[in-house]
């Protein structure tokens, strides 16, 4: 047994029997002692199995406990709760596998589970308190999707972060870098975070201290870093396309002494942002299909997973025509509201000349076919949303990433894999997440319309199962409305302020 599967089944055990017993809270309340296993089955359901594709009818899916016991044309155990799926499409429970949770634990961890969301990859541990969520949600005190979560920031120096708006641990040399995992390591982070603007002194020293104390490192590619270099090195994940479009460039020589050209000081993102705008617009205009054809092989070989985060370059790309959807802005309080707009205005819509805008809005055409290309080489995808971004909304914001990569080119399948099967893989837990089968856990998602003819279909959700336990239909719409009145509430001390990594933060 690996040690990240180890970690996470004894992270869940306490609870799973919670779960089993129905002692779930929304709130900080204690769950109840003594659990007892309810057997329920889902009956006359298609079954989807996203790895090939295939749909079984008329199937009956048995749940006990926090687990899937049976899943077949099999006779339904005198005691079970039925719940009757005739109709209804059962899919393993979705993941974003790029998030920055904002609000209290009363908004993104109920959004995300309305959403069909069951676990979510926290990219930033901007606020000690999703430590504290992720164990209370592992110990069946608060209703939530598993979170996996970063640590802090680690970054170069200078950092793009303003130390007034977000902590960023800045390292600029192989010691501090060492001490810098020692510290995350202590503070509880699953995993090491790293960013833009590290040297290659530093990095190399992550990758290198975090081995040896059992973390793995995923985030930016280092902008002083090839996308080869990083894969090889042993980084996990990359985030985004920025720096991948630079690898895969006839003029990746040039590109790369460009930007390593790019001065910033501390917290200068948007100095940052629009010096990299140029670059990437030649690197774009510079594709080599047999660079990508090597660089894209050595990520598919050393199964380095790319969250190429659609639904966040397509607002950078186009500041100017990015809008909060209405129907969604009721699950955003109004501070989270000014707090979109005032990033947008200030670090991605300002200062930007006229052709500055044109090219943007072509490098969004441009991401599409990049990803289009990531799926035909079988690069390892993630699906991510960085939720976090302006204008984005905690669970709603997968299903939009969805319908991004598959207008992209991926089929639906696929997208649906990006979120199910690869995030099980990715972090050694496909014996227990993933798929619809006996002895997984219990995380599913139960749809009114099949999702391999349509990926929008994912947004029609009857409803979720989260380690054994239903949310109805009733239940799901209820959850809806408590975040819609905590959103209208004032602001509470301890609330997570929004920060993506794209810099969505800012000043009190």
């Amino acid at each position: 047994m690996n040690s990240s599967r180890r970690q996470f089944l004894a992270r869940t055990a306490a609870g799973a029997a919670v779960i089993a017993g129905g002692s779930f809270s929304t709130s900080t309340s204690t769950a109840s002692a003594k659990p007892q296993k309810q057997l329920t089955a889902l009956i006359n359901a298609t079954v989807i199995d996203v790895a090939t594709g295939s749909r079984d009818r008329n199937q009956t899916v048995l749940l006990s406990g926090d687990r899937i016991i049976g899943v077949g044309r099999i006779p339904v155990p005198r005691g079970a709760t039925v719940i009757d799926a005739t109709g209804k499409y059962v899919i393993p429970g979705l993941a974003d596998m790029h998030v920055h949770s904002l609000g209290d634990e009363r908004v993104s961890p109920p959004l995300y589970l309305a959403n069909g969301l069951t676990m979510v990859r926290e990219m930033a541990a901007s606020n000690p308190m999703l430590y504290d969520w992720r164990d209370r949600i592992d110990t069946g005190t608060l209703l939530g999707p598993r979170m996996i979560v970063a640590s802090q920031i680690i970054d170069g120096d200078p950092t793009l972060w303003d130390p007034n708006l977000l902590h960023v641990l800045v390292v600029d040399d192989a010691a501090a870098a060492r001490a810098a995992v020692h510290q995350v390591k202590a503070e509880g982070a699953d995993f090491v975070k790293v960013y833009s603007r590290l040297n290659k002194l530093a990095y190399a020293a992550i990758l290198d201290e975090a081995r040896k104390v059992g973390l793995t490192v995923h985030g930016h590619g280092p902008d002083e870093l090839t996308s080869k270099e990083v894969s090889n090195a042993g980084q996990r994940s990359i985030e985004h396309i920025h720096s991948l479009g630079l690898s895969v460039s006839t003029r990746e020589a040039e590109v790369r002494r460009m930007v390593r050209a790019i001065s910033v000081s501390t917290g200068d993102y948007n100095a940052w942002f629009r010096q990299l705008h140029p670059i990437e617009w030649i690197a774009a205009n510079t594709y080599s299909p047999a660079r990508a054809a090597d660089v894209f092989g050595t990520l598919r070989r050393n199964r380095t997973r790319v969250t190429p985060t659609l639904t966040m370059h397509k607002v950078l790309d186009q500041p100017g025509y990015t809008r909060l959807d209405p129907a969604l802005a009721k699950y955003l309080s109004a501070d989270s509201i000014g707090t979109y707009d005032y990033v947008m205005e200030n670090l991605y819509a300002a200062n930007r000349t006229a052709e500055e805008i044109s090219h943007q809005r072509q490098m969004w055409a441009w991401r599409q076919r990049f990803v289009r290309e990531l799926f035909a080489h079988d690069v390892p995808i993630l699906a991510g949303t960085d939720t976090g971004t302006p204008y984005s909304v905690p669970g709603f914001a997968l299903h939009e990433e969805l319908e991004h990569l598959v207008t992209a080119g991926a089929t639906p399948r696929q997208a649906l894999y990006a979120a199910t099967v690869e995030p099980a893989r990715f972090l050694g837990l496909t014996a227990d997440l993933g798929s619809v089968e006996p002895r997984k856990i219990a995380d599913l998602v139960v749809l009114d319309a099949d999702p391999l003819t349509d990926i929008r279909n994912t947004r029609k959700i009857h409803s979720v199962v989260t380690r054994g336990r239903v949310i109805s239909p009733t239940q799901r719409q209820r959850m809806l409305a408590e975040v819609e009145a905590v959103v209208r509430e004032p602001p509470a001390a301890g609330a997570i302020a929004a920060g993506g990594c794209c810099a969505t933060a800012r000043p009190a």
